[in-house]
């Protein structure tokens, strides 16, 4: 009964068990299309190209002719191991045999094979030669510009298909979702959320649920991703971690642990890119009990050896959280390291100022014969900055030259100059600089934070006036600070008041702590008091003690007690147990003959137990 057998190998097939389909097909008596097409959708289903393939040459050896199913099964297949040569063979014996303007189906499965293997313009080609364009097809092509990065395109393809009267259903919302991730658009990803609202496919669909939830998360909108969130009718562990991932990718490391917690408390398990993003929430928060309590959480359930990015994550948050020994630890003991690994773990030397211990771990990687990247070469530049090895440094700059490296990546390009500038080698640093084919702010910056170094003012003033020259590089906050850093300790008040005016009003950037606490160290210098006590009224920052310890230390060597008092009462009004504060004002009265009035302070610090 070839009925029978052809079901049973289908059977086999939709059950997850190929293998068995095979063996009950190679006992068929009769093997006819039927037969060889549940074979091949069985292997498609599975994963299984390259089987695919061999059944279909086989097929053709025993001569048994495709039909539209077996094109389909074999597109399928093309698409899975990016088969391109093969898809583009089916493609001109579908248009011989005359089936692309009768089915439909099929002229769509050409679409999505053309789509996935990238072939973007042929993907286009066929769906404008369709006689009817399904919305599988219409799909197809956006999930193809989607994949590829091409955001714009996938938009105008989706607003082209609800011009033609198509309606998008919760596959094509998901991948337009996806496009508006790339591209930011918060505004579309509104309208969409209207659109499924409405249809009410939120409570049905909980894969389109949990896009919305992520899209609006990497937009950044954190409120409307939970909001939706909390709407999900079945939230299973993909949404959960979704969430979570949100909240560690905006940093809201608090926001990330407690969303873990409540999951656990509904009963959800969490999977290993949960616990990855946990403890990117800990890394955060250097919260380190709660990443030791994750790590016994993994290894208990074995995850550590099958996943890669699990591993190095928890090598990172030791390393973030300055547990460098057990991020050591950690990745001795992982199955792979590759070059990820090896970079998270220097990278952790480097951000605690450890420039020794991050080249002896770049010298283990090389001998482990592990190809750096340019994310290895950023990080070793950086660690010959903290230790001032010039001799490695340059080293690193020639192999960054032989990989054609140095114009390619403008992050790796400016951490060379900044090298070169933190070890003293300012020829070496303009030298690099004037080779890069262009330059943005951070090359500007790097190269006159290397000046300001040497205190080559004059110099920095100059590179920011050529920077500035074409209207185009804007200078940011980190700009300004070497600025100010610059005049401050050249004793540049004019050019440090104009600086920081055109901060704020040219440039409409927000001065930070650092940048007020440089202008008022720069009135101070200059016995400019008056100007700092103006700055601080004008500036809304929420950490103004700081700013007022700052002016008391000036009044102290100019022996301006008017504003020293000032400064002291706006203190003592935010911290009246700062101690700081009475001491410096004791000694503006002390050493202004006021005997009477620093025992008066001396007093009050004693009584509001100001230690």
């Amino acid at each position: 009964n070839s009925v029978l057998g052809n079901t049973l190998v289908d059977a086999y097939a939709k059950c997850g068990a190929p293998g068995k389909a095979r063996e009950v097909f190679e006992q068929l008596p009769i093997r006819n299309i039927v037969s060889w097409n549940a074979l091949m959708s069985g292997y498609v289903e599975h994963g299984l190209g390259n089987e695919t393939f061999e059944c279909f040459k086989k097929m053709r050896e025993e001569g048994t002719s495709p039909d539209s199913i077996t094109y389909m099964c074999v597109l399928k297949a093309c698409s899975i191991i990016g088969a391109l040569e093969v898809g583009e063979d089916i493609d001109n014996e579908v248009r011989r045999q005359g089936l692309l303007q009768k089915d439909v189906i099929l002229g769509g499965a050409l679409v999505d094979m053309y789509a996935k293997c990238g072939a973007l313009k042929k993907a286009q080609e066929v769906f404008d030669q369709l006689s009817v364009r399904s919305i599988v097809s219409w799909t197809s092509l956006i999930a193809g510009y989607t994949q590829r990065g091409c955001s714009d395109e996938a938009l105008k393809c989706f607003k082209k298909m609800k011009d033609d009267g198509i309606s998008p259903d919760a596959i094509t919302y998901v991948c337009i979702l996806k496009a508006c991730c790339s591209l930011g658009s918060l505004e579309v990803v509104e309208a969409i959320d209207n659109e499924v609202r409405s249809q009410g496919l939120l409570q049905r669909e909980i894969v389109l649920g949990t896009a919305l939830v992520d899209t609006y998360s990497k937009c950044g909108a954190m409120g409307k991703a939970r909001e939706i969130f909390e709407q999900i009718p079945l939230r299973n562990v993909v949404s959960w971690t979704v969430l979570v991932a949100g909240y560690s990718h905006q940093r809201f490391g608090n926001e990330a642990l407690k969303c873990f917690k409540e999951m656990q408390a509904e009963g959800v398990t969490p999977n290993s890119v949960t616990y990855t993003c946990v403890l990117k929430a800990c890394g955060i928060l250097g919260c380190l009990e709660i990443g030791e309590d994750i790590e016994a959480l993994v290894k208990k359930q074995g995850l550590l050896q099958d996943n890669v990015v699990l591993g190095y994550t928890l090598v990172a948050m030791y390393a973030k959280c300055g547990a460098l020994q057990k991020a050591q630890e950690v990745f001795e003991k992982l199955p792979i390291r590759d070059t990820v690994s090896w970079n998270v773990l220097i990278a952790g030397y480097v951000e605690h100022g450890l420039g020794d211990e991050a080249l002896k771990c770049f010298e283990r990687m090389q001998d482990a014969w592990i190809s750096p990247d340019a994310i290895t070469y950023i990080c070793i530049l950086k660690a010959c900055g903290i230790v001032g090895s010039l001799e490695i440094g340059e080293g690193i700059d020639a192999l960054v030259r032989d990989k054609g490296l140095l114009h390619q990546d403008i992050v790796l390009s400016t951490t060379l100059i900044d090298m070169y500038a933190k070890c003293g080698a300012l020829d070496k640093a303009q030298e690099v600089f004037d080779e890069l084919p262009t330059h943005n702010v951070m090359s500007w910056t790097a190269l006159m934070k290397g000046y300001a170094q040497l205190g080559q003012a004059n110099m920095v003033l100059s590179l920011f006036r050529k920077m500035t020259a074409d209207g185009i590089t804007k200078p940011d906050l980190i700009t300004f600070l070497v600025l100010l850093t610059v005049c401050n300790h050249a004793g540049l008040l004019d050019e440090g008041e104009i600086l920081f005016h055109d901060m704020c009003s040219v440039y409409c950037l927000t001065p930070t702590i650092e940048h007020c606490t440089c202008m008022i160290d720069l009135f101070g210098r200059e016995g400019r008091l008056d100007k700092a006590k103006v700055l601080i009224d004008d500036v809304p920052l929420l950490d103004h003690l700081h700013l007022y310890l700052s002016i008391l230390g000036a009044c102290y060597k100019w022996l301006d007690v008017n504003i020293g008092r000032w400064a002291f009462d706006q203190s003592v009004q935010l911290d009246k147990t700062c101690a700081a504060a009475y001491i410096c004002m004791e000694n503006i009265y002390a050493a202004a003959g006021m005997e009477t009035e620093a025992n008066k302070i001396e007093l009050s610090r004693v009584e509001n137990q100001a230690w």
